[in-house]
């Protein structure tokens, strides 16, 4: 018997609506999952809701469950939690965490689904990509005990990689944002706040997650000499100039990127994307990630949520979607 269920697609550039649709009978090896909640990734979801995919990246960003194709129509998302209804006895019953759409009920291979520790509510799991992209990046920076770092830009992956940085031996590290508003977030998180212009220099270490120019340019001048800007924002279509003719030679200035979409090379030979993704949802078991959820909405109102969202008029962190039953 078919399931009914339902989805969020974006039609257009700007423009979503909700679809229905029927599931067949998930087969063997298969998973049932009804959708408890989902998260909006502010920024790449954003980035797509607009249109600003660049046609040279419409392979590479493809999501694992998409369906439709960049600009639009295009089923697009990656941050869902739901609970197990059909599949095989270890999973049945199991909350679990899935790189999939905002969706009422989904079927995926039961390998594509990462259980939720009992000591994560499914509201929080809904960060464990977020959290994962910061693991990631962490893993590409390598910081060391006592450096000096900062993190500019605090929305979802700058919070993120600013709370697991605090978690470190004798760092001096500060969460750096235009928006004073960030402070409290930060706060909750163990986190040193400062605006850009007070933001301590001499770092041996700055991540940055603006995506902006401005603050890409503020990164480079907070570094010591040979320090190091991990680059973690993505700007899609949008081409950003830099300082790089002023003291970046002569101070032998590091700048480099990470992106979650393979597994760090430091890690690549041990670690796989399911060991990275079920570290990302064990280190939720801390409530202090509440803090990166600021916003909530029922599915039957993501096409009116999300362009609000994009036009920056719900401002804030994780945007969490709720499902009935």
């Amino acid at each position: 018997m078919k399931r009914a269920a339902r989805a969020f697609w974006l039609r257009s550039p700007g423009h979503g609506e909700i679809r229905d649709l029927l599931l067949p009978e998930p087969a063997d090896g298969e998973v049932m999952v009804r959708t408890l909640c989902s998260g909006v990734s502010r920024g790449t979801e954003t980035l797509v809701f607009r249109g600003g995919v660049p046609e040279s990246q419409h392979s590479s960003m493809r999501a694992p469950f998409q369906d439709g194709d960049f600009p639009g129509p295009v089923k697009y998302g990656y941050l869902n939690v739901g609970l197990v209804e059909e599949g095989p006895p270890h999973l049945l019953g199991r909350t679990v965490f899935c790189l999939y759409p905002h969706q009422t009920r989904y079927i995926v291979p039961a390998s594509a689904v990462t259980p939720v520790p009992d000591t994560v509510p499914a509201e929080r799991a809904v960060l464990a990509g977020t959290v994962e992209t910061a693991v990631n990046a962490l893993w590409d920076a390598a910081p060391m005990i006592g450096d000096r770092i900062a993190v500019v830009g605090g929305g979802m992956v700058g919070a993120c990689v600013a709370a697991l940085l605090a978690r470190y031996p004798a760092v001096r590290v500060q969460l750096v944002d235009a928006d004073p508003a960030r402070a409290g977030i930060a706060r909750a998180l163990g986190v040193d706040f400062t605006l850009p212009g007070d933001a301590a220099d001499d770092c041996d270490l700055v991540v940055h997650a603006s995506a902006t120019e401005d603050g890409l340019a503020r990164s480079l001048e907070l570094l010591a000499p040979e320090g190091t800007v991990l680059e973690m924002s993505w700007y899609g279509d949008r081409r950003i100039s830099l300082p790089l003719g002023e003291a970046f030679h002569s101070r032998r200035l590091i700048l480099r990127s990470s992106q979650v979409g393979a597994v760090s090379p430091a890690r690549r030979s041990r670690r796989t994307f399911a060991d990275r993704l079920a570290l990302a949802l064990g280190l939720l078991a801390d409530p202090a990630f509440d803090a990166l959820v600021t916003g909530t909405c029922a599915f039957e109102e993501l096409p009116e949520v999300l362009p609000r969202i994009a036009a920056g008029d719900l401002p804030g962190l994780c945007h969490r979607v709720l499902y009935g039953a």
